[in-house]
């Protein structure tokens, strides 16, 4: 009697079994554009990063009551379309001597994401 319960729960349990192994795998290839744009999308999130790791915005986010690791959160949870938006404006910012206006453009679009939410 318990070989036969024994035998009987082993041929319910391999079908389950069977099932749950079998999966199918698909590779492709992926063309050069493909892979530049998701090399351009992490090399922009790593610039908003990057700026807003900058002691000069970390202090303008906590006088503005916006705790620093949920604007890098965001900026985690972006979009590759949002990150291009936000590079791009910071890409079109004049180099030195208007750090204040990147600081500021940086800290307003992140308050902005962020109340969005």
């Amino acid at each position: 009697m318990r070989s036969a319960t024994f035998r009987m729960i082993c041929r319910l349990l391999i079908a389950p079994v069977m099932a749950l192994s079998v999966q199918t795998a698909r590779a492709g290839m992926i063309g050069a554009d493909q892979a530049s744009l998701a090399a351009g999308a992490q090399t922009e999130r790593n610039t908003v990063l990057n700026a807003l790791g900058r002691p000069a915005v970390t202090s303008e986010l906590q006088a503005l009551g916006v705790d620093p690791q949920a604007a890098r959160d965001r900026v985690a949870a972006m979009s590759d379309e949002e990150l291009d938006a936000l590079a791009g404006k910071m890409n079109s910012l004049p180099v030195g001597g208007e750090g204040l206006v990147v600081v500021l453009l940086i800290v307003l679009l992140i308050v902005v994401l962020l109340r969005r939410r």
